[in-house]
């Protein structure tokens, strides 16, 4: 599937992108809550199902980052509508018209259970559309929201690897409360994808940072990170990308659906002060290689 590359000015929010001043670049791909009206049209559930897709305002959870000079992309698109953390041919073929099972990769387990680059069904709220998508329409999504947020991350990193030596993404996400293990259920969970993303010292900081400040915390379980780590995480070039994932109940009121401010500015503070441990140790290393 081919498809021409056109920017949406709308579809992102960016801090401080073009000249970065600090080598560690937030992301936050799935608290988007601009829901076009192509979306709420095709939807055969109401707008509430398709607000669990979200992850419900953790992009509230770097804004002192972003107060501090780190640079930040956050998607104002829903996860509903594409989901950037996913490839662009991991899509299940039967909900869109037009499209050829051999232009998509093989059916991985996200996509068997209807989270695919758009997604389909969800669990509690079931089959989420009245019909299946036009190629066009995808292929327009993938141009205007897709394409663009992972060109503007791959850029901002280059520009931080080129200026500082090194780079580091932290995605951004936020999950339900888990049930497991009973006793010691995570309240943050990192990711590196086993250490294919990132360096090994960088996840060992941010469990360490975590559980400093009494959070249980876990590495890889259950969320090891998905394509956008897959994709800018390099670390041979100092190029490094971990994921974070925020229990809600540490941010949100006690429903779940709005943010509770004291809790918002706790958190707020913690990846704060996160931001800097990590930049503190890819600088350090990155002037140790220069020095070299």
């Amino acid at each position: 599937m081919t498809m021409a590359t056109r920017p949406d000015d709308d579809s992102f929010a960016g801090h401080d992108l073009q000249t970065p001043n600090r080598p560690v670049l937030l992301s936050v791909p799935h608290a988007g809550r601009d829901y076009p009206d192509e979306i709420l049209r095709q939807a055969r559930v109401s707008p509430a199902i398709l607000q669990r897709l979200e992850d419900r305002y953790v992009d509230l959870l770097t804004r002192d980052a972003i107060a501090a000079g780190f640079p930040c992309i956050i998607a104002r698109r829903p996860r509903a509508w594409i989901d950037l953390n996913r490839a662009e041919r991991e899509i299940d073929v039967a909900m869109v018209d037009g499209l050829d099972a051999a232009e998509v990769d093989p059916p991985s387990a996200k996509v068997r259970g209807g989270l695919g680059l758009v997604p389909r069904w969800l669990g509690t709220g079931g089959e989420l559309w009245r019909g299946r998508l036009p190629r066009t329409h995808l292929e327009q999504r993938i141009a205007r929201d897709h394409a663009p947020y992972h060109a503007q991350i791959a850029q901002t990193l280059d520009a931080m690897q080129a200026r500082f030596g090194g780079a580091l993404l932290l995605d951004v996400h936020s999950m339900p409360s888990l049930r497991f293990p009973a006793d010691r259920i995570p309240r943050i969970v990192i990711g590196d994808r086993f250490g294919r993303s990132a360096a090994n010292r960088f996840a060992s900081l941010a469990l360490d940072h975590a559980r400093s400040a009494g959070f249980v915390a876990a590495l890889n379980h259950p969320y090891a990170g998905g394509h956008i780590l897959a994709r800018h995480g390099q670390p041979a070039r100092n190029i490094h990308a971990l994921q974070l994932e925020c229990d809600r109940a540490l941010y949100l009121d006690a429903r779940g659906r709005e943010p509770d401010a004291e809790k918002v500015s706790r958190m707020a503070q913690w990846v704060h002060a996160l931001v800097l441990r990590l930049e503190e140790e890819l600088a350090g290393r990155a002037w140790l290689h220069a020095a070299e």
